[in-house]
């Protein structure tokens, strides 16, 4: 474990409230110099020296219910400690979390056309049920395009079919990005109906027996490889009496060759189907076709934990700023040759070093804010969002106290930007705290730059804005602030697209975290702004979620 180092602070702006309050004016306040010093806290050397350790082999991938995971929430214990935290779950930093961990062998085929499918490089198949064996026996097979079922958007794939028995072939994203029609669903950004978990969902609720989506690059936003890494070894799920018995028995990927080879299989042109599933509500036979494939699991209760901790306020220490980041990773694949581990560096020390960074800014603040702020590092984040749903579902803090949540996963690392990516930019008022915020930095707001890949619904805040609880994600934008910036990113940028749940995200020497420097201070001046009495921000009333 590595000891806390010093702090240089560096001079800065003063920072000015964004909204006001309406607390007690007998209240001990923080001078601006306090809030200066503070937010000039947050540096690059303390960031480093955690992600080296939240990354180090030691930690071997930091897979849920592992030695790894051990040793994650025992340092993030004694950081937190260290900085004069409190338990966050009474008089604990830990909140229990069940998990099952379900492996399927990779020793499987998937039958179609009378050619056997190689998991792996053809497709990767499992199934979400606890059951040490779930298959399908000569499952006919019918396209559902984009597996829609959309009221709102006057669509359903699904409508007068009965799917029970067979499986379900689906496109991946939704309609809006295949035609980049600003009209359709919300054009070229992904809505949740293009997430790969409604995908099943949405079979399983139709009572299919098989659901295999087809992976393409750009409506994915990742690669195979990345289905290959996430889609293989342990996958978690929550303990369940009815063992998850209403999800489909068999459900995984194949990717778009075996699809094209499928589709001419059923003498049906694959090319031709992709345009006609996104010009409206759409299935079809897919001729004799039928899989069959069996899925050998073993199965594993297990405790994993989220790690929650507060620094109380002075006047309404029941209503608390939420910061969120997950401390999970892929782990150690054991059946790989030389490097086996996951470390996850980008994807998620980064995340998981900035809380204790931000929360150690507000400790250093001399006086206690007025309303609580509380730092939560989830669990199983990349098994689905395990950890922050069952937060949602059993939270500490009542969704009514929770003033809001920022959420911190996989920070800039290829330095600083003259423009802040908001995800989900104009969901909520939020928007205007970090404008206000980044406007000192001499930034701007530049939304969403990757809508198509529908960020909004694949980190941890999903969960807080889906009960309500105002969320921001945000990060450095794609505006280089320098040449040399941009040079590092020319290099940078292709390692990390190409490490994403790889084997090689690992801390390099060459990252620049001054960027995550920049976000991370502008996350603590927008918490310190809502930690004052009275401020509550809302959705935008064209919001889902609003509350």
């Amino acid at each position: 474990m590595i000891k806390k180092i010093g702090l240089s602070l560096l001079s800065a702006a003063v920072l000015v409230g964004c909204v006001a309050t309406t607390s007690d004016e007998s209240t001990a306040k923080n001078s601006a110099q306090d809030i200066s010093a503070s937010y000039d806290s947050i540096n690059t050397a303390q960031l480093i020296e955690h992600v080296k350790v939240l990354s180090s082999d030691e930690f071997g991938g930091r897979a849920p219910s592992s030695e790894g995971e051990k040793l994650t929430l025992a340092y993030l214990t004694e950081q937190f400690t260290a900085i004069g935290f409190k338990p966050g779950n009474g008089d604990s930093f830990l909140q229990e979390v069940p998990l099952v961990s379900i492996e399927a062998s990779s020793d499987m085929t998937l039958a179609i056309g009378g050619k056997n499918y190689q998991h792996g490089t053809d497709m990767v198949m499992g199934s979400a049920r606890i059951s040490e064996l779930e298959q399908l026996k000569n499952s006919e097979l019918v396209f559902v395009g984009y597996g829609v079922n959309a009221p709102e958007y006057n669509w359903n794939d699904y409508k007068d079919l009965d799917v029970k028995g067979k499986t379900v072939v689906i496109l991946v994203n939704d309609p809006g990005f295949a035609t980049q029609d600003p009209e359709l669903f919300t054009g070229n950004a992904m809505t949740y109906y293009g997430r790969w978990t409604y995908k099943y969902e949405e079979a399983s609720r139709q009572g299919a027996e098989g659901a295999i989506i087809i992976h393409e690059t750009a409506p994915a936003s990742y690669g195979w490889s990345v289905v290959k890494n996430s889609w293989t070894g342990p996958q978690f799920s929550f303990q369940r009496e009815d063992l998850n018995k209403d999800r489909v028995a068999v459900e995984g990927w194949i990717n778009s060759d075996v699809a094209t080879e499928l589709f001419a299989k059923a003498g049906l042109d694959f090319t031709k189907m992709k345009e006609r599933a996104a010009q409206g509500s759409f299935n079809i036979d897919m001729g004799d076709l039928d899989a069959s494939i069996t899925v050998k699991n073993t199965i594993k209760n297990s405790i994993s934990y989220n790690f929650i901790a507060t620094l109380p306020g002075q006047t309404k220490a029941d209503e608390h700023i939420l910061y969120s980041a997950h401390w999970d990773h892929l782990g150690t694949d054991l059946s790989k040759e030389g490097d086996q581990i996951y470390n996850g560096a980008h994807d998620n020390a980064t995340g998981t070093a900035a809380l204790i960074e931000v929360a150690e800014a507000f400790a250093k603040l001399p006086q206690p804010l007025e309303r609580s702020v509380t730092f939560l590092a989830v669990t199983a984040e990349e098994q689905g969002l395990l950890g922050s749903k069952f937060y949602a579902a059993n939270p500490v803090i009542p969704a009514a106290k929770t003033v809001a949540n920022i959420n911190m996963d996989a920070l800039n690392v290829n330095g600083k930007s003259k423009d802040v990516a908001v995800y989900g930019l104009g969901q909520s008022e939020l928007d205007s705290f970090l404008t206000k915020a980044a406007a000192k930095q001499d930034r701007v707001i530049s939304g969403d730059p990757r809508p198509a890949a529908g960020i909004y619904y694949r980190s941890d805040h999903f969960a807080f804005a889906n009960i309500g609880i105002p969320a921001l994600y945000a990060k450095g934008g794609s505006t280089p602030a320098d040449q040399a910036t941009a040079d590092l990113r020319a290099k940078l940028n292709p390692i990390l697209a190409k490490c994403y749940h790889g084997l090689c995200d690992e801390y390099r020497d060459d990252w620049d975290l001054t960027g995550a420097v920049q976000d991370m201070q502008l996350f603590f001046e927008i918490g310190f702004e809502l930690s004052k009495e009275g401020v509550w921000p809302q959705w935008s009333k064209t919001s889902e979620f609003k509350r």
